[in-house]
């Protein structure tokens, strides 16, 4: 490989570098309680983000009208999902309960919009 190629992949890789370097999970809320609020399939869902040291402590559904089925599948397996991943990125809506799901996640998102750093 010439010089200017070894140069230029170099600079390449450092610029990778630079980007990712504050690209972590951890780390990227102020701590404190968020509320936001996401459309469900039958009604506006609100919810209540709790950030504690940085991260995603709790998601708690504090308004809604859904049918009660679809919110419990979402409280057991979506809210869980992105306490996880501490983001919505990724997740899912869930089968069978996409409009509570995706109601919550919209809601989330929202919420740690304003939690941000």
């Amino acid at each position: 490989m010439n010089r200017t190629k070894k140069w230029a992949m170099t600079g390449a890789l450092a610029a990778l570098i630079a980007l990712t370097a504050g690209c972590s999970s951890g780390g990227q809320y102020v701590d404190g309680t968020y509320e936001g609020t996401g459309k469900g399939a039958s009604s506006d869902i609100k919810v209540s983000v709790e950030v504690k040291d940085e991260k995603i402590a709790s998601i708690e559904v504090v308004e809604q009208k859904e049918t009660q089925s679809m919110l419990d599948a979402t409280i057991e397996t979506t809210i869980p999902e992105i306490i996880e991943k501490q983001t919505t990125e990724g997740v899912d809506a869930l089968s069978g309960a996409s409009g509570s799901s995706g109601g919550v996640i919209e809601a989330v998102s929202k919420a740690l919009e304003t939690a941000k750093k």
